[in-house]
């Protein structure tokens, strides 16, 4: 690519951010006409999940900007932030000269990811709903930073620890669980989702997963009629949330005390850290195995 096709593609998008950035664009399209197969070595990250991967990948010094609530490892809390996962400030992210973003395949708003492309930035999506999609990512961003030993080791240890966790719940008597990702209003998660995919390595049925939307709103009353016998709630906002349940004493979870808080960050965030969200939900279930026994409720059918 020349600097007179790169001067036409900056000068294409007439949006207000490249005509105050215009030298920048010519600049940054210099960079990647000379770069493109080099290593990355000045990353913006449009998701905080993506800001963890890139910091286990060993990519954390290339990072020059993130999003709202990437906030681990503690140092990316100290980097530029240019948004959120939604919305995202271009010309603050232009000034940061980034030779390459990462965004969330599925996740980061599509809008967003085209406007980046009309800016002439070099875009790198990261597909990360499913547990094995996350050694993948890092790998692939190891690969991206020239960081490929580090993002192996991170990846292989990822890895052992998931399957250690899937020999030690296979098996075991599977429950039903509602999982409740907010309270007011009430919303859930579908079988696509991440948390979904934990719950039933756990040996755990997500009651809800048969529903169309990833994060759908549900009523009161759908809880009830499915009567779960585990709720693992991750809204942060509640750090009692069996208070707010025992107003419904007719669910199962309820009588037996089956309904746990779990951090969200961990149980969530499709990132390194999912390791430790299978532990806490694993335990949870494990506990709520013990105190359905006395009970007689039994476990739905596999």
């Amino acid at each position: 690519m020349g600097l007179a096709r790169c001067g036409r593609r900056a000068g294409s998008d007439r949006e207000a951010v490249l005509k105050k950035s215009l030298t920048g664009g010519l600049l940054l399209c210099l960079a990647l006409q000379a770069s493109a197969a080099a290593p990355a070595h000045r990353l913006v990250s449009l998701a905080p999940h993506l800001t963890e991967i890139a910091y286990a990948a060993g990519a954390g010094t290339a990072l020059v900007g993130t999003v709202e609530y990437s906030d681990y490892p503690e140092q990316a809390q100290r980097l530029p932030q240019v948004g959120n996962a939604w919305r995202i400030d271009f010309e603050r992210l232009l000034a940061l000269r980034p030779d390459a973003v990462l965004v969330w395949s599925g996740g980061t708003p599509q809008q967003n990811i085209d406007r980046l492309r009309r800016l002439g930035m070099r875009i790198v999506e990261v597909p990360t709903n499913r547990i094995a999609d996350i050694p993948v990512a890092l790998r692939s961003i190891g690969t991206l930073t020239g960081n490929v030993a580090t993002a192996a080791r991170a990846a292989a240890e990822f890895e052992r620890a998931i399957a250690a966790e899937r020999k030690a719940n296979a098996g075991k008597r599977r429950l039903s669980v509602f999982i409740q990702i907010d309270d007011d209003p009430l919303f859930t998660v579908n079988g696509a989702h991440v948390i979904s995919e934990v719950v039933a390595l756990c040996g755990g049925s997500n009651v809800f997963a048969d529903l169309s939307q990833t994060a759908p709103a549900v009523s009161m009353e759908a809880v009830v009629t499915r009567d779960p016998q585990v709720i693992l709630s991750t809204d942060d906002t509640v750090t009692e949330p069996y208070a707010g349940w025992s107003r419904w004493p007719r669910l199962t979870a309820v009588r037996s005390r089956t309904v746990y808080p779990m951090p969200s960050d961990v149980v969530a965030r499709a990132s390194p850290r999912l390791v430790q969200g299978v532990r806490a939900v694993c335990a949870a279930l494990d506990d709520a195995r013990l105190r359905l026994v006395p009970s007689g409720i039994q476990s739905p059918r596999r």
